[in-house]
């Protein structure tokens, strides 16, 4: 279903997703087909976008596709939450530290105008867990929790269910930035009951780029969006009567899609890629992933490299960090030497199979980080 060499051990989901073969199939009958706009009728502006709103539905397990949203990147999805947040000066919005920059800045920004605080809740090196350590810091003065349901840059799971549960007794919203999770790490959405759920669609939902999904519960269901385009209104299926301008929004969540959602080219893209995950299912994926790995992490500690373990562990995506006193920067030409394709993310490589990888990619990784301990 892919079209990876055999040579070439791309171990980077978190970095881009390959498209599977019958999205590039998909890809070229979409493009074709522009060249004969008489043929786009009313129903290919809102049928495509439906289909894929419920398959992203059913993968988070919702009942309500009207409540998805199409977005183009996590920073627009972001944006709708911040533009709807009430914040008085003296407030505080707790995040985790080093998150991916789109789920920092607009919080930056929000803390700026309001007077409010930004608390970044640094890794504790005690004890102490970085979950626990964030619910120490929600208090009665906080607006919101924005976060991952795993650390970016080493995969990190935090204990969504426990931090959500703190931010709604002190009343404070949950934001969450499953980009890094959602399509291949079960969210518990019945638990963490998230007021929004902004996923990129080119990472683990693996679709193309520059195009996104987002869950926006029932906080936002009368809020205002932040762009106001004519899609997103009640009855703009009859094409005829759009000059009757209307001040009704469509139900629940479609307010926030952006402008040409019905994006011709990636909306079906995206929409194919999620229900094949749908097919082979979220669990089953991490699974895949946790036996891929389970003969390799153990040696991979033996030579000294330190890993997340327990309950903070995800199989999909991990950091390795290396031994102490070593420079990631000669471990870099090793890599590529075995043709290893990973990231590097702080101080941890990060690595983050995914169906198409086997253990020839992990015989790879383990023979170049075994080169150099020995080096």
């Amino acid at each position: 279903m892919f079209d990876i060499p055999e040579d070439v051990h791309y171990i980077n989901c978190a970095y881009m997703s390959p498209l599977m073969n019958h999205l590039e199939g998909i890809a070229r009958d979409v493009i074709s087909d522009q060249k004969y706009p008489h043929k786009v009728g009313i129903t290919d502006f809102f049928e495509p976008s439906l289909a894929l709103k419920q398959h992203f539905a059913r993968l988070i397990r919702i009942d309500d596709p009207e409540r998805i949203a199409i977005i183009p990147s996590v920073s627009y999805g972001i944006a709708n939450v911040i533009s709807n947040i009430e914040m008085s000066e003296g407030q505080n919005i707790v995040i985790a530290s080093e998150q991916f920059p789109s789920n920092v800045y607009p919080w930056m920004h929000l803390c700026d105008i309001n007077k409010g605080e930004l608390r970044q809740i640094e890794r504790p090196k005690d004890d102490k867990t970085w979950s626990q350590a964030i619910i120490d810091r929600i208090d009665n003065n906080t607006t919101a929790v924005a976060m991952g349901h795993v650390h970016w840059a080493d995969g990190y799971k935090f204990d969504l269910p426990r931090i959500a549960k703190a931010a709604r007794d002190h009343g404070a919203l949950v934001i969450i930035d499953g980009t890094q999770s959602v399509g291949a790490l079960d969210f518990p959405i019945e638990e963490v009951q998230p007021d929004a759920l902004i996923c990129a669609g080119y990472k683990w939902l693996m679709g193309p780029y520059s195009i996104g999904v987002a869950y926006y519960g029932p906080y936002f269901d009368d809020k205002e969006p932040i762009e106001h385009n004519w899609i997103n209104r009640k009855d703009s299926d009859v094409f005829q009567h759009l000059i009757n301008y209307q001040p009704i929004y469509r139900p629940a969540a479609n307010r926030y899609s952006v402008g040409e959602t019905s994006n011709f080219i990636l909306t079906p893209i995206l929409s194919a890629a999620i229900e094949q995950l749908n097919t082979w299912t979220v669990s089953e994926i991490q699974l895949y992933c946790s036996d891929l790995i389970a003969n390799y992490v153990g040696k991979w500690r033996d030579m000294g490299y330190s890993i997340n373990s327990g309950e903070a562990f995800s199989a999909h995506l991990f950091g390795i960090r290396l031994p102490e006193g070593a420079d990631s920067i000669s471990l870099k030409p090793l890599l590529e030497k075995h043709n290893v394709f990973v990231s590097f993310r702080g101080d941890a490589i990060r690595v983050a199979p995914n169906v198409y990888n086997d253990h020839r990619d992990m015989d790879a990784l383990t023979n170049a980080l075994q080169e150099f301990v020995n080096s």
